[in-house]
């Protein structure tokens, strides 16, 4: 892998920014918004719908190629690809949805769905890959940062959809075809290797709280309104002033680089026992660390410290002498990684854990309905807040007792697992009210999933190939919706749909307005 040029600025200004790109690249949260006016308008099955959601996980979870491409070229340029397949997938999708184009040929929206999707893909490896490089010594806390921010853009989304947008599924698509890169072009500046943090200090701990009590203040924020719309009928000033609360909170990360600028800390940072110049925050922390560098002189006073030691594996600048497969913690390759079994159990965990996640998610609508819930926007915010907890928890947490009690981050995984099978029981069991219960606890345990497993990659199969070695841990996701919500949730929904010789008890029209429920299916 070519060297990768680091700025000398701190790298604050590059988190704030990826908040941003994070909440963009949760597009494909948005798709429970959307699909039951893409079901009237298309005439789709039930099934139909699925495999479309499949086609969501897909273009979502297949980040292979943003894998690659951010090892060999710049974060502005895998956001770029981003921006187009959000502008074309859109655009195409929304050309049927406001029937544009009438009888558009379903593999013609499936395709579309994919390309938009997969934006996520690119975005969110650009952000994520960028930061966990910038922050090597934080890396399960800046995953759960980032991570929580994509759990949050669902409640986000639903906000703007019912506040801004007055529920129209068109003009969130337009939105998205066009927002997207609007926000993104803006920002592409700024997220770019930076200097890493030398070694973890207190004010910097202050820092990382400050960024997730910013997120869990918007969490809340974003819950409370949600109850309030169901107990009131907010105005439109009022809904326009929560969404500027909205905004602010948003930007609370960006406070952190305008802190550090009005006051700058004059610390020193010392170097080793054998450095004898004292650096300052603004000089250069990475040492070229060259091909003759011998790790058993560490701790003897000659070449670099163990901290420019980490650095340097991490950006993947450490080539040992002896040509020798690499040990946990170390830079494998992709082809080294996947020989070992630890990859193989991880994939399987995250398949079994994220798939069945996913196609709750992508029925949500359709569960909501049959229990005889109008506003299903309810369950999908409930769901983003428990997938943001879960992601910011997982990623936190895990840290915590990683560093303190060195229990394993994939403990975490397996305790959320066991639990996520109660809650498909409670699903199952239909009792009044539980949905809402089941739906956010299933959202924490979704979320932890991947809170967890970004840090873990990084910690097992270093952090050269990491774009590459998570992305294809991330095709769980989409296997699993094939199998679990395609081929398995969507016959079932059919067959039982048929049985019963119902149909949906109310329709939407092409802006998602509710037209009117057909009495004789109610009796």
């Amino acid at each position: 892998m070519p060297a990768l040029k680091a700025g000398t600025r701190p790298p604050w200004v590059g988190l704030a920014a990826a908040v941003w790109v994070e909440i963009s690249a949760g597009n494909a949260y948005g798709f429970p918004l959307y699909s039951n006016t893409l079901k009237s308008v298309m005439g789709l099955s039930q099934q139909q719908l699925a495999t479309l959601g499949v086609a969501v996980d897909i273009g979502e979870n297949v980040g292979i190629l943003p894998g690659i491409a951010s090892n060999k070229y710049p974060p502005w340029a895998v956001l770029m690809i981003g921006v187009l397949s959000s502008f074309f997938g859109y655009g195409v999708i929304w050309l049927a949805v406001t029937e544009t184009v009438n009888n558009m040929p379903y593999w013609v929206l499936w395709l579309a769905l994919v390309v938009a999707t997969n934006s996520t893909a690119w975005l969110g490896t650009a952000a994520i890959v960028t930061n966990m490089r910038n922050f090597p010594l934080n890396r399960g806390t800046v995953a759960g940062i980032l991570k929580g921010y994509v759990g949050l853009s669902a409640a986000v989304l639903t906000e703007v959809y019912t506040m801004v947008l007055k529920g129209s599924a068109s003009a969130l698509l337009l939105s998205f075809a066009l927002g997207i890169p609007v926000i993104c072009l803006s920002l592409m500046y700024f997220v770019r290797p930076c200097t890493p943090a030398y070694e973890a200090d207190s004010s910097e701990n202050a820092h990382f709280l400050f960024a997730q009590l910013g997120s869990v203040a918007l969490a809340v924020f974003l819950l409370t309104i949600t109850i309030l719309k169901n107990v009131v009928n907010l105005s439109d000033a009022l809904s326009y002033t929560f969404l500027i609360i909205m905004v602010v909170l948003l930007m609370a990360p960006l406070a952190i680089p305008i802190k550090m600028t009005l006051f700058p800390s004059a610390k020193k940072i010392n170097r080793g026992a054998s450095s004898s110049d004292n650096l300052t925050m603004t000089d250069p922390l990475l040492t070229p660390v060259t091909s003759e560098t011998n790790l058993s002189n560490l701790n003897d006073g000659e070449g670099p410290s163990e901290v420019d030691v980490l650095l340097a594996v991490g950006e993947g600048a450490v080539k040992f002498k002896k040509k020798r497969r690499p040990r946990r913690g170390e830079d494998f390759s992709f082809r080294e990684a996947i020989v070992k079994a630890d990859f193989w159990l991880l994939w399987v965990v995250y398949f079994l854990g994220v798939g069945t996640g996913i196609t709750v998610l992508n029925n949500l609508t359709q569960i909501g309905i049959s229990l005889g819930i109008v506003d299903t926007t309810t369950l999908l915010t409930l769901f983003s807040f428990g997938n943001f907890s879960g992601r910011l928890g997982g990623g936190a947490v895990s840290e915590y007792f990683v560093r303190l009690y060195t229990i394993p981050r994939t403990f975490f995984m397996t305790v959320t697992q066991i639990i996520m099978v109660m809650i498909y029981l409670l699903y199952a069991s239909a009792f009044n009210g539980t949905v809402y219960v089941a739906t956010a606890m299933l959202g924490v345990c979704y979320g932890v999933q991947f809170g967890v497993m970004i840090p873990t990659c990084s910690e097992l199969f270093g952090l050269k190939n990491f774009g590459l070695i998570f992305n294809f841990m991330g095709l769980g996701n989409p296997i699993g919706a094939l199998l679990f919500s395609s081929m398995l949730a969507g016959y079932v929904y059919d067959t039982e749909e048929a049985k019963q010789g119902r149909n949906t008890p109310y329709w939407f029209s092409s802006d998602s307005e509710f037209v009117a429920p057909n009495e004789d299916v109610w009796a």
